[in-house]
């Protein structure tokens, strides 16, 4: 059992070739803050694994040997992280498009017919950016007019469409259409 005295002999030691530690784990991980972090927990891990070294010559490579283990360590969890990250991501990105189609597909059929009674400069804008999913930015570049005329335009066709979808549809437009009683009259 390693007594506080030969932990403190230990500890300065290693404290002396802190800055050829830094410099060790700097040039692996490609930064300051990372070292640090890194060299703090070996120090810890040190502390906590008093009795596992007898000899203190064999102290520093000892050293070298629990650094290299905590890099491997900080890698994995790392990419463990990433790879966590990126199927979430994906996950919800797939869930979003579900949802997002099956929205789409639901909404009320009137707004095909409301488009064509739209002035022809707002119902292409909303054909294009509202329901092909173009960018505004482009769709205004196409018709030869600046991005903010467009973004106008595009927000007095809304304006018209819900104004007419309010008119024709009634209180299910202002509910999202989700359960229009209209879709089965335009069938008919």
């Amino acid at each position: 059992m390693a007594t506080n005295e030969a932990l403190a002999r230990r500890v300065d030691l290693l404290v002396q070739s802190k800055m050829q530690f830094l410099r060790f784990l700097e040039h692996r991980m490609g930064g300051r803050a990372d070292a640090e972090d890194l060299l703090q927990t070996a120090f810890l891990r040190l502390v906590a694994q008093k009795d596992s070294l007898r000899d203190e010559e064999k102290l520093v490579p000892w050293f070298y040997q629990l650094l290299r283990n905590l890099m491997v360590d900080h890698y994995r969890h790392r990419d463990a992280l990433s790879r966590l990250e990126s199927s979430v991501a994906a996950e919800a990105e797939a869930m979003t498009a579900s949802a997002d189609e099956t929205l789409f597909n639901a909404v009320c059929t009137c707004v095909n017919a409301m488009i064509p009674a739209l002035k022809p400069e707002h119902a292409e804008l909303v054909r294009r950016v509202e329901l092909g999913g173009e960018p505004l930015s482009q769709v205004a570049g196409d018709l030869g007019i600046t991005p903010n005329n467009a973004s106008v335009r595009l927000h007095r066709a809304r304006r018209a469409l819900r104004e007419a979808l309010q008119d024709t549809c009634g209180a299910c437009a202002d509910h999202g259409c989700l359960e229009c009683g209209c879709r089965d009259t335009a069938r008919s």
